[in-house]
């Protein structure tokens, strides 16, 4: 499993028509991997998910509703997912979760392997944003003395921080190979490949800044992932987050089509109350909040997008069942997008007007808190 850099990855390089070398190596890389994918699937998907849960993760209540039910809309994998909502917190869950194995077959080809290229290209595009995230912790410390970026994928934000930050060493840790990559390139001083809260009592004490760019969502148990952080922090350290808004008012409108949803990865959302509350019962003060900021413009133009591709012939896939796409399937897929190039054009004007309110109008898809860590020894952590 790993994480994304840059929030729910923004749709659309997949409709675009490949070079001819590019297609024929992507159609034999498929080729390769669809006996396993097929293997994977021939009893089923039952074995994806754990028990459906009668309680809330975040508060444990028992009021629970559903708030959305869904497929995989981005990679078409098979499998349909429920997201339920608890009537006294807020929190959003996915239920019944993923079990491990499941994690492993939808994270499967979506950042590297078929995904890497494509998501890579839209993460390295992203420099403005990511000096956006390094630059708001600049009020509260000039020159942070180390920063570890969680769930850092190919550690393209950390890159970009250095610019804020130049003189601050960036470590970077995901789950995905694509860490390694990052610090081979230059991109991170040093990069983790694990788990991280397996791995942060070796790390205790030695970060001033510790941030979670859509990564919390991801996680299973985000509480565990907060007190970890709190380890790797020094006394009076930093934790930056930034997740999806479950309350953000284009969540209700867009329905399914709301793109950070991003069924089946994001496994929990939680509201900025929720969050503030965890922060301060683990010894955080949080200095900043924002809203307006974090906002990604792409709700409509992804809505739009999502919807066409929901209705397009489908792309040569390995875990679709059938023979690969002929030449007429393939027209007819970019014909379709053509047509709605129509609808796409206005969708992202929209966006991009939307976002000078979307704070305001609390229509932003993200929010972005900054704590800062006490001085209280780690022991006293519960």
């Amino acid at each position: 499993m790993t994480t994304t850099e840059a929030g729910s990855p923004a749709p659309g390089p997949s409709a675009a028509r490949p070079s001819t070398g590019k297609a024929a190596a992507r159609a034999e890389r498929v080729a390769a991997l669809r006996p396993g994918y097929q293997a994977d699937l021939a009893d089923g998907t039952d074995r994806f998910f754990e028990p459906r849960r009668t309680d809330c993760p975040w508060c444990g209540s028992t009021l629970l509703r559903v708030r959305l039910r869904t497929r995989d809309l981005l990679q078409h994998k098979p499998g349909q997912f429920v997201l339920d909502e608890c009537r006294d917190c807020g929190h959003v869950f996915q239920n019944p979760r993923l079990t491990g194995a499941g994690l492993e077959f939808y994270y499967r080809d979506f950042y590297d392997g078929l995904g890497e290229q494509r998501l890579g290209g839209v993460f390295a595009t992203r420099a403005g944003v990511y000096r956006s995230r390094a630059r708001s912790v600049a009020p509260f410390t000039t020159a942070p003395s180390r920063w570890l970026d969680v769930g850092t994928g190919h550690g393209h934000f950390c890159e970009s921080a250095r610019e804020v930050f130049p003189d601050t060493p960036f470590d970077g840790l995901d789950l995905s190979e694509g860490v390694q990559l990052a610090e081979r390139e230059g991109r991170l001083a040093r990069g983790f490949r694990g788990s991280f809260t397996e791995l942060a009592p070796t790390m205790a004490g030695r970060y001033e800044v510790v941030s979670m760019f859509h990564y919390l969502e991801h996680s299973t148990d985000p509480a565990r992932e907060l007190a970890a952080a709190r380890e790797a922090l020094r006394p009076g350290g930093f934790l930056l987050i930034e997740v999806p808004d479950p309350q953000c008012r284009f969540a209700r409108l867009l329905g399914r089509w709301w793109l950070p949803w991003l069924q089946p990865q994001h496994l929990n959302l939680m509201p900025a109350a929720n969050l503030r509350r965890r922060l301060g019962e683990l010894g955080f003060d949080v200095v900043l909040e924002e809203h307006g900021e974090p906002h990604d413009p792409v709700d409509l133009l992804a809505a739009c997008w999502l919807l066409l591709d929901a209705v397009a012939p489908r792309e040569d896939v390995p875990w679709l069942p059938g023979a690969p796409p002929g030449r007429l399937r393939r027209l007819l897929r970019g014909a379709l997008f053509l047509a709605g190039a129509p609808v796409l054009l206005p969708a992202t004007v929209l966006d991009r007007l939307v976002a000078r309110f979307a704070g305001r109008a609390r229509l932003s898809n993200a929010y972005r808190l900054l704590a800062r860590r006490d001085a209280a020894p780690d022991q006293q952590v519960p």
